[in-house]
């Protein structure tokens, strides 16, 4: 299994949402630009996010992106499979036909690794991982707006926001 950008950018920028989420809606503009990930391939990530319950625009003034749940209610795992990253390792997507269509020698390795990833993955909020030091000091690293610095200072500080 090799996580492609599709599951590390739709990662990244529901990140940037629970980051944000006190502050009201992100639009992808912005996550565009702190993070670096193309506008164009946002807006199709957003498509599939919100297609599956994870974002919810809002329109007008002020208007982007928001959370549809909240941070403590989506996981890594929900996620990736939200933009149809597959976290499967076996070679023949489960389907035990790997080896002249038959089930092949190490497919149950794979099979429990896999089952491992996604045990994993769905053990991690993004409210968990919004905590993480190292996380904190990213969100220190690019509080280059207004909003990010109020954010980045709360990150600091423990202020109030």
């Amino acid at each position: 299994m090799r996580l492609s950008t599709k599951g590390r950018y739709a990662v990244t920028a529901m990140m940037h949402l629970a980051i944000h989420d006190k502050y009201g809606p992100v639009t992808l503009a912005e996550i565009s630009q702190c993070q670096g990930i193309s506008l164009s391939y946002l807006e199709q990530l957003f498509a599939k996010l919100r297609k599956q319950g994870l974002v919810e625009g809002v329109r007008g003034p002020g208007g982007g992106y928001r959370l549809a749940r909240s941070p403590e209610q989506v996981t890594v795992a929900n996620i990736i499979g939200a933009v149809d990253e597959r976290l499967d390792t076996t070679r023949c997507l489960g389907h035990e036909n790997c080896q002249e269509g038959r089930r092949c020698l190490t497919h149950e390795l794979w099979t429990d690794l896999s089952r491992q990833i996604f045990g994993f993955l769905e053990g991690i909020t993004l409210a968990q991982f919004v905590e993480r030091p190292a996380v904190c000091e990213v969100v220190r690293r690019q509080g280059n707006s207004r909003r990010r610095e109020r954010i980045a200072e709360h990150f600091s500080t423990g202020s109030p926001l």
